[in-house]
């Protein structure tokens, strides 16, 4: 089992033999322009993919199924809806399906709960994508647990730390967890996504658990960086615990 970071939340996952593209954003440097209620005017995303054109095309050839948790553009932008093949299954909470459908997708797998895709145990969980007025406006977000060849695999999603992810932890014990850090923040409102004190929370639950942080330095709204991120992970002596992916890198599961 493998993971590479491509950038932000869009992750390849090499699990029970299949290629899983997880929250695919595709488009270029700036191609998504400035995000709402910000207080920059920084165009998104940030940074490009890790690799060429070629390549991605390459990677893009090799995709088994895609998975989507939500569809804010910094998961799923127009990009990723013109280069991705409409015949490869789309894995997604049954909330998002119809409009998946209406970009042109015609092999979509909707889940409520859980299905078994091709010997591989895919659950769909819940977050809490922010607090109060801000977390309605940003709507009902997921993530996935994905199970096969004695590994699990939890993928929270847009979510802050709260009791709902214990319980998923609880539910799944998962060995490797990744987390969207960044404190993604509107000029309204409390951090979005997990800052660096959410994302102790999760290894503190589960000591026995990798974390793998994602999310990083890719949208316009996150305030923490890898740099600082880091440097709260060592002053909790949790560097061998707790990792921050770099766009391009690859992560091995043991």
């Amino acid at each position: 089992m493998k993971l590479e970071l491509w950038r932000n939340a869009t992750l390849l996952i090499q699990i029970g033999g299949k290629n899983i593209l997880i929250d695919p954003m595709l488009g270029a440097e700036g191609s998504l322009g400035k995000l709402p209620i910000t207080d920059n005017e920084l165009l998104n995303p940030l940074v490009d993919l890790p690799f060429s054109e070629e390549e991605l095309k390459d990677k893009l050839s090799k995709i088994d199924a895609i998975a989507v948790t939500h569809l804010h553009p910094d998961h799923w932008d127009g990009k990723a809806i013109e280069l991705l093949n409409k015949d490869i299954p789309v894995i997604c909470p049954e909330v998002i399906a119809e409009q998946i459908a209406q970009s042109g997708f015609k092999h979509i797998i909707a889940i409520k709960d859980g299905i078994i895709w091709e010997n591989i145990n895919i659950s769909i969980t819940q977050g809490q994508h922010g607090t109060g007025e801000i977390g309605e406006k940003m709507g009902e977000v997921n993530g996935f647990v994905f199970k096969a060849e004695e590994k699990t695999l939890y993928i929270v999603g847009d979510s802050i730390w709260y009791e709902g992810i214990a319980t998923e932890i609880d539910t799944h014990r998962p060995q490797h967890i990744v987390v969207a850090g960044g404190a993604a923040t509107f000029v309204m409102g409390d951090p979005i996504i997990m800052t660096s004190w959410d994302i102790m929370k999760v290894c503190e639950y589960i000591p026995e658990a990798i974390v793998l942080v994602t999310h990083l330095e890719a949208v316009s709204h996150c305030k923490e960086d890898r740099k600082f991120i880091q440097q709260e992970i060592i002053k909790k002596g949790l560097q061998d615990q707790c990792l921050i992916l770099q766009d391009g890198e690859e992560y091995s599961f043991e």
